[in-house]
């Protein structure tokens, strides 16, 4: 169970960049939302419509909306796991490294920055992904895709 957890947090930590990007792209563009959506009026709006879809291009901005938000949601879930257990990282070492991860930065880059070899940053990532996974249950559904439970109350 703690190496499953161990993963989790390791696997969130090096997409949290992407994810927070992803975030912020996601909720601009459904900020327009029926925006650039053209009815149809005049002899296409006579015209035999397709079978077993709909035609509609607003319920079809919707649905695609919505599926967007769902993937919004799943990565603040993920987010939010780092986010509340951020505090269990008290050494210096250790905060300068887990900022830069989750600045996106690669180990060679922080060893460069911090002056360490980049496998002593992997050893100092493996220490965080150890506090964290400790306060964290998680469970996995066999699939890449995971799912965390219970993650606020635990840190």
């Amino acid at each position: 169970m703690k190496e499953a957890a161990s993963k989790q947090i390791e696997s969130i930590l090096k997409d949290y960049h992407w994810m927070m990007n992803s975030i912020k792209v996601l909720r601009d563009s459904i900020k327009d939302a029926g925006e650039g959506l053209v009815g149809q009026y005049g002899v296409a709006a006579g015209m035999p419509k397709a079978k077993g879809t709909t035609s509609d291009p607003v319920y079809k901005e919707i649905a695609r909306r919505e599926r967007r938000y769902s993937v919004i949601k799943k990565y603040e879930a993920k987010i939010s796991v780092i986010q509340d257990c951020m505090h269990l990282i008290t050494d210096n070492k250790e905060i300068e490294v887990l900022h830069w991860l989750l600045e996106g930065k690669s180990y060679r880059w922080i060893a460069m920055h911090m002056g360490l070899s980049h496998s002593h940053i992997g050893r100092i990532k493996d220490s965080i992904v150890k506090k964290m996974s400790e306060y964290v249950p998680n469970v996995t559904n066999g699939t890449n895709d995971t799912k965390l439970l219970k993650h606020k109350s635990a840190c």
